[in-house]
């Protein structure tokens, strides 16, 4: 017998010929010795978008099935990791990858700029894991314990350049000059690897307004450009982009 737990199950059953159960992030963190539970007498395959080990939540499933005595084996997969480099930026020079978060009208952290900061300085390249929200709930909800859930919301590239714009107009406010500006060359990909891909290379400030379609949406800071990134970023231009001034110059 074959078990399956998915991430995303539309179509797979009948492609699989199995029935799949579709495992939330509230089953992966919270119900994963469940998961486990008859992987000692058949088969069980927990499926996933991406690499497997794009995630802590996996690397502990392969800790608990060690503990049990269940062998595992891991099929590795296309990531978004590596697949960014379908833009024209080299995959070694890209620094320490981010997520940025949903802001609320009363938590608004930072802390994500300050990394994309770090690496700019350094010369790298920065890719931006945007927020996913998939069955969340209303504080209201939360808090009277009723499993009712929000609609699924996917932040966009758009999004996303907005709030490092705010952070980098807050913090000139302040006294503060970033080496992000609304001038740092940036690109926006959203469905990589999908036949609708998208890839927009521009601005910050460009990246504010440009639409890139449905999810899923990553965002790349860049650092300093190769004459060989700039090169293919201009294959990907959004209407008013210049490039020329940004070649092969280390920001401060």
């Amino acid at each position: 017998m074959l078990q399956a737990l998915a991430s995303g199950s539309t179509g797979q059953e009948e492609f699989y010929g199995k029935e799949l159960i579709l495992a939330d992030r509230e089953t992966v963190e919270q119900e994963a010795d469940n998961i486990l539970k008859d992987a000692d007498v058949c088969d069980v395959a927990f499926l996933v978008v991406g690499d497997p080990f794009g995630a802590t939540t996996h690397s502990d499933l392969v800790l608990r099935a060690v503990k049990l005595g269940i062998p595992y084996k891991v099929i590795h997969n296309a990531s978004i990791m590596s697949a960014v480099g379908c833009c024209g930026l080299q995959l070694y020079s890209f620094g320490e990858t981010v997520s940025i978060v949903f802001w609320t009208d009363t938590w608004k952290p930072e802390s994500f700029f300050d990394k994309i900061e770090k690496n700019r300085q350094n010369g790298m390249h920065t890719l931006c894991l945007l927020d996913i929200k998939v069955k969340e709930q209303s504080l209201e909800n939360l808090m009277k314990g009723r499993k009712i859930y929000e609609p699924p919301r996917y932040m966009s590239v758009n999004q996303a350049a907005k709030q490092l714009l705010a952070i980098i107009q807050n913090r000139r406010l302040q006294g503060e000059e970033s080496a992000i500006t609304e001038n740092t060359i940036c690109v926006g990909l959203a469905r990589v690897g999908a036949p609708d891909q998208k890839i927009a290379s521009g601005t910050l400030e460009q990246m504010a307004t440009v639409e890139l379609g449905g999810p899923l949406h990553s965002l790349i800071v860049t650092g300093t450009l190769h004459p060989l990134e700039l090169e293919m970023l201009q294959l990907f231009p959004i209407a008013g982009s210049s490039f020329e001034q940004h070649a092969c110059q280390r920001t401060a």
